[in-house]
This record gives structure tokens, sequence and C-alpha cells, in this order.
């Protein structure tokens, strides 16, 4: 059941008689994000009216807007779940053979897509929703959104290595430094990291660099959503208090 606060935020997103970018409202209408709407817009995939849609046109909510053939509709309620990935499930929609896709394993009943990935090697934390700007507003590194993660490594983690983690590492594969980070010993091997960056296997690259190789990885926050004690595998839905608040810290509600 929505709360109140939600109830509002949809009668007032119903009521809107403002055009939108066409890119947005496809975002909002849980179809794509932003990035891809933009691609489906410049390869003639989407129609406004009939007519093929421009990059930048604003569309109201009363036009017939279609991507590839398919109404494209407003989503009447945000979906956000609180997913717990195990090790070799992939966040692709481009698996290989035997792979096993992130969408395939949560099979939910209506359509979501995941906010931020984990590479097929690693476990923990994943959000997927049904909107596509908060999908944009999570995953985008300019907003400094902190994700946690517990690691664990395969030798003694030494004072020097952390003081070298948290000043940020340079990854010559990538030819960039890693923003400052917060970083703990937790053990003997092990430690826990908050970033702020979400660079393609970031944590295993800036260990590499440093001549420690990741044994285990697994992201336990992003932001207000705690993984919690959710089994391996599973999810939930956000309660609407964690959704009120990441919608918040996205300056997201509509």
């Amino acid at each position: 059941m929505a709360s109140d606060h939600i109830k509002e935020n949809i009668r007032k997103f119903a009521d809107t008689k403002e055009p939108v970018r066409i890119n947005k409202y496809l975002a909002q209408a849980g179809i794509c994000s932003r990035r891809e709407a933009d691609r489906l817009i410049a390869e003639g995939k989407v129609l406004v009216d009939g007519a093929i849609a421009l990059a930048g046109q604003k569309v109201f909510p009363s036009q017939d807007i279609r991507v590839e053939g398919e109404r494209a509709v407003r989503q009447q309620k945000r979906i956000l779940l609180v997913v717990n990935k195990p090790r070799g499930v992939v966040c692709t929609t481009e698996k290989k053979w035997g792979d096993v896709t992130l969408e395939e394993m949560v099979d939910y009943p209506k359509r979501v897509f995941y906010a931020g990935r984990l590479d097929k090697d690693s476990e923990g934390l994943i959000l997927m929703t049904n909107d596509g700007e908060l999908q944009n507003h999570i995953m985008r590194a300019a907003n400094f959104h902190e994700k946690e993660y517990l690691v664990k490594v395969d030798r003694s983690v030494e004072d020097t290595f952390l003081k070298k983690m948290a000043q940020g590492v340079y990854l010559h594969e990538l030819n960039i430094k890693t923003r400052p980070c917060r970083i703990e010993k937790t053990g003997r091997r092990t430690f826990r990291i908050v970033l702020t960056q979400g660079l393609n296997r970031q944590i295993r690259r800036m260990c590499s660099e440093l001549g420690y190789q990741v044994e285990e990885l697994k992201r336990v926050r992003i932001m207000n959503i705690r993984l919690g004690s959710l089994p391996v595998g599973q999810y939930r839905e956000a309660a609407d208090e964690e959704l009120r608040e990441i919608c918040e810290l996205c300056k997201h509600c509509v």
C-alpha cells in the first residue's frame, strides 16, 4: 500500500499539464533510463503522435508516445526492490551461454531494471526499479552517493595499504585516479570501504594496483538502503520510509 506521501506525488504527477523532455518522460514511464531513451530516439524507434521523435523534444502525457510500437504510459506506482545478488549471477541483458541474469533470478511480475551493477564474482546489494529517473539519480557518479562494501583479500591488510586506498589509487588500465574514500580494517585480511564512485570493478582494480587480490566482495549498503539479513538470492520491496528517504536524497520526488 503506497504511503500518503507517495499517493500525493502520484496525484501531482498525473495532474501536471507541463510538457517534459521525451527522454525524461520515457524514464518516468519505466521504459528505460534517459541515456537509453536518447539512443532509442536517435535510432528512430520512438514516435510521438505517429511522427519520429526528436532529441530534446517536449511532450505532454496526453500524446500518443510509442517505443518500438508499444505505448509508453507513465507508471502509477514507483517500485524499488532490494536484492541480494549471489556470486555467479550477471547484471546484463547480453548473457553468455549458461549465465543467469539478475532479471531471471528476481523474476518480478512487473518490468524493473537495476540501478547500479555488481560484477559476476561479487555479491550483495543491488537495487532494481521501474523508474528510470530514480535509476539515473542513483547511478550518476556526480551525485557522490555512498556505497559500502565488505572485502576479503589474499594477504594481510597493512596500514600503508589502507592509507593509499583512502587517498585514492591511480588505475592505469582506466587512466584515472579514484576519489578519496573511507576505509577501515575489520580483520587480518578484511576491510570495510565506502565509495562515492562506480567505476567498473573499481575495488578489484584498486587492490590490484597495490599488489592485492580480492577473494570476496560484498556490497552491504547503497545510500540509505542496507542489505541487512536479506537471504542470498532473495529480494524484498523497499519500505515506504526507505523509498521516501532515497527519493529525498536524490532530490527526485515529483
